[in-house]
């Protein structure tokens, strides 16, 4: 939970009919948890995820309440209400969702046209805060020092080498 703000998203979910994200959320003010419903308007199995996750994003009547909610887990989210309507499992959904959020190491991302690599990005940064050791964390050490061994003969480059030749 954030501290300082008024709300704080605890879970999201899914409702299938009518197609709505449901939030469990904390009123820090109030001291409560509380449960919000947000109808998805309008969605079909041709509905774009990724446009009907930002409208419901910038959504003003849900903007407060979305905050701690990324738009990546909304756009699944929306990819799990529209495997749904085209009648897969859920199982069958997540699965795919799940093929769409993996990162091949191998992949070139220089080929990459924007749109793709800003997904990529993205998908990359929430796996890095997810597994980044945070100051709250239980086993956070400040200031990690490591000795590595030594035993081995060190390798040297042709670039690590000083020398007079100009380039």
């Amino acid at each position: 939970a954030a501290e300082g703000k008024a709300l704080s998203a605890q879970k999201c979910g899914i409702r299938f009919q009518p197609p709505s994200i449901v939030l469990i959320y904390r009123d820090n003010s109030r001291n409560e948890t509380r449960r919000r419903v947000m109808p998805v308007r309008n969605f079909s199995k041709f509905s774009d995820c990724s446009r009907a996750a930002e409208q419901l994003k910038n959504n003003p009547r849900h903007k407060a309440y979305l905050e701690g909610v990324t738009l990546r887990q909304l756009r699944r989210l929306c990819g799990l209400l529209r495997g749904h309507l085209e009648g897969r499992s859920l199982a069958e959904s997540l699965r795919k969702i799940q093929q769409e959020d993996a990162i091949d190491p191998e992949e070139d991302m220089n080929k990459l046209d924007d749109k793709e690599l800003a997904k990529r990005k993205s998908i990359m940064d929430e796996l890095f805060e997810k597994n980044r050791k945070k100051k709250e964390d239980p086993d956070f050490v400040y200031d990690v020092e490591v000795d590595f061994p030594r035993d081995e003969q060190l390798e040297s480059c042709a670039w690590d080498v000083e020398s007079d030749e100009e380039i």
